[in-house]
């Protein structure tokens, strides 16, 4: 029996050394058995197993979702980014939570209070960017944005410290280990939580497509690979997470690319979803009208030889960012789903089966956008990498901002260029 209990210890990643931390961390937290299915649904589906029970649960509940996420894109960027500012939140809440019901039982001072400041420093710092780089005409119309903006990373800073110094005022004798231990929690949490939400913003901003794609194919990964695992699963995936399957995995990965590849074709036709978001000074408004770039614009393309006795087709009408979603679904298929195995692994550690119960069948909104984050990341860093370039009109908002004897020296300089390169005498023959 001690072998088996030893063993058993191993498979959920526990060693001696986290068994004699229990006593200095106050146990594992509690785990959360209630049963919050509705009360509605639970009479409805009375007469299934708990297997099929917890199918229909979860797939009414994920019908509900997908609504609520048609309806927020519908409302436009201002709600999207109001979304995701609540998201995060909620996520942050419930990581803290589990690390508040360890530390609370010493009773010590200021952890909630620091964390929830540390939250607000870090966001005040990462909108006060984005502020500052995409209403960068607004902020320089008014005076104490203006001012806001100058000093923006000094304020930052200090606020940061003064989070700093309260914590090392709130260290109490004998608790140092512990203290720093939920120090990190906190930070490390930031980091997943509000660095990576930022992120998602930033992909917004770049147009509503490079939002709704990559956070769809994981939502359809998510779905795929449970229906697949639902019916075909009979190999186990990875020891972190029991129910993953290598069926559900592999049908998964299919299904999700193409799933996003259609789902490109059909926003890529939409100047909506494929304009990049930009502040409209004039109406105090974000507008999402442009000229669609190359990447939305209908090109022909050769059919490899292989597959031409296949399809009998030699070319193919397609928009090139439907060959960008390949790379977004197929990163959501095959790696966004380590950041479910990596939640898993965290949930394990501390013996709990979800964050939260917020979403019946689901657990709680960390619980949805483990994935997410990851994604977001990997979108920002795509773009970045493949996709952007300098912004024409963000260059000029900032010439105009100079001192005229500043615009003067640019554009002298500007004109030698243009000179040099040859194509001043031309545009002027023109």
């Amino acid at each position: 029996n001690l072998q088996e209990s030893e063993s058993e210890n191993k498979l959920d990643g526990e060693t001696a050394s986290d068994s004699e931390s229990k006593s200095e961390f106050g146990g594992s937290p509690p785990v959360p058995t209630s049963d919050d299915t509705p009360e509605v649904l639970n009479r409805a589906l009375s007469n299934l197993s708990s297997r099929w029970k917890n199918w229909w649960v979860r797939g009414i509940l994920t019908l509900a979702m997908i609504t609520f996420f048609f309806i927020i894109i519908y409302l436009g960027p201002m709600v999207l980014m109001t979304i995701v500012m609540c998201v995060q939140i909620k996520c942050f809440h419930e990581i803290i939570t589990i690390g508040y019901n360890v530390y609370h039982s010493y009773d010590l001072p200021w952890f909630r209070t620091l964390s929830w400041y540390f939250l607000l420093c870090v966001n005040y710092f990462f909108y006060g960017e984005t502020v500052t780089d995409y209403f960068f005409t607004l902020v320089q119309r008014e005076e104490p944005l203006r001012i806001l903006s100058k000093y923006h990373r000094f304020i930052s800073f200090a606020l940061y410290l003064t989070g700093f110094c309260m914590f090392v005022l709130s260290l109490v004798k004998k608790h140092y280990r512990l203290q720093f231990y939920m120090f990190g929690w906190t930070h490390v949490t930031l980091l997943i939580v509000v660095t990576q939400s930022h992120l998602i913003i930033h992909n917004l901003f770049e147009g509503m497509i490079w939002f709704i794609v990559p956070i769809s194919c994981v939502i359809c990964n998510d779905i795929m690979a449970y229906m697949f695992g639902f019916f075909f699963g009979r190999t186990p995936l990875i020891k972190l997470s029991p129910k993953k399957t290598w069926e559900g995995f592999i049908g998964g990965f299919f299904a999700t690319v193409l799933f996003g590849w259609l789902l490109s074709y059909v926003m890529s036709g939409y100047r909506c979803f494929t304009c990049p978001v930009e502040f409209n000074n004039d109406t105090n408004s974000f507008t999402v009208d442009c000229e669609p770039s190359e990447l939305f614009q209908l090109q022909e393309y050769n059919i490899p030889l292989v597959l031409q006795s296949v399809v009998g087709w030699k070319t193919v009408r397609m928009y090139p960012f439907q060959i960008h979603s390949i790379a977004l679904s197929t990163f959501a298929s095959l790696i966004g789903p380590f950041g479910g195995f990596f939640a898993s692994g965290f949930k394990r550690a501390f013996k709990i089966k979800d964050f939260a119960n917020t979403i019946p069948g689901h657990g709680g909104i960390m619980d949805r956008f483990d994935c997410q984050y990851l994604m977001a990341t990997f979108v920002n860093v795509y773009i970045a990498s493949f996709i952007r370039g300098p912004n024409p009109s963000k260059l000029i908002q900032q010439f105009l901002t100079l001192r005229p004897d500043q615009q003067l020296h640019i554009f002298n300089m500007l004109k030698a260029h243009l000179v040099d390169k040859g194509m001043l005498g031309s545009l002027e023959d023109a």
